[in-house]
């Protein structure tokens, strides 16, 4: 059993919260009751995982995605209103870390993508330092093999942009919404760069750079870090936990 605020101190310092200049609020988002003794840990706080925590009698749930983002105008209305009142009818903290989750060089959404993919960052790049870049292993030479890697053990297969078809040297990565951190990559020295979603300019930069490109989803790149994190939190606490995967496309 941990203490709710023994355990929001705790993840605040692990994940060196204060150190990021984020799009909303890291942290306890929603309080529940005090003594924390089940969590379960997943991507994103929509309605489904909070149902699937109900069901599990968790006690808080620890995501990557809260509830409140900048630029929120502040209403419980609709949705939100949905979410907010199960997790407060049933008494479960809300506890969400988007971008210190990103970092962590051990337990983040790039450390853990890494390393399931066989991939090792030596370097970081981008805006407070949320990209890895690493030497690209013998098995991963060209922008094919990288993209059947992806494929492999992501369970989809990625938007590829081959750029010139170059041996890879150099593999850069950032999970999620990355994709306009390219150029920087390329500025970096990556051969080819590794993300969630894709956009209109990034097709033309492969093309001009000859640098390769994946888009592997969203949501696919960034499903390790909250459970690594969860039984991290286990471990430290004696705490039971569960990862509860709710698909998304996206």
């Amino acid at each position: 059993m941990a203490r709710r605020d023994q355990l929001v101190t705790y993840l605040g310092q692990l994940l060196e919260v204060d150190r990021y200049k984020d799009y909303g609020p890291n942290g306890l988002q929603i309080e529940g009751g005090g003594e924390i003794r089940r969590i379960v840990s997943g991507v994103t706080a929509s309605l489904d995982l909070i149902e699937a925590a109900i069901a599990w009698r968790a006690d808080a749930l620890l995501v990557h995605h809260g509830l409140f983002w900048r630029g929120h105008d502040g209403r419980l209305t609709g949705w939100l209103r949905q979410r907010v009142a199960r997790l407060m009818a049933h008494d479960i903290n809300l506890l969400a870390y988007h971008l210190p989750l990103d970092g962590h060089a051990a337990l983040g959404n790039n450390a853990t993508l890494g390393a399931c993919l066989g991939l090792r960052a030596d370097a970081r790049f981008g805006e407070q330092a949320l990209g890895f870049i690493g030497d690209a292993p013998a098995d991963l030479a060209d922008a094919g093999a990288l993209a059947r890697r992806c494929a492999e053990v992501l369970g989809r297969e990625p938007v590829l942009l081959p750029g010139d078809g170059r041996p890879l040297r150099r593999i850069a990565w950032c999970t999620g919404g990355a994709q306009g951190w390219f150029e920087a990559a390329i500025a970096a020295g990556a051969d080819a760069y590794i993300s969630g979603e894709l956009s209109e300019p990034q097709a033309h930069l492969a093309r001009e750079t000859g640098a390769a490109y994946l888009a592997c989803g969203h949501h696919a790149t960034e499903r390790y870090g909250a459970p690594a994190l969860g039984e991290h939190l286990a471990r430290e606490f004696g705490l039971e936990h569960r990862f509860i995967e709710i698909d998304n496309p996206a």
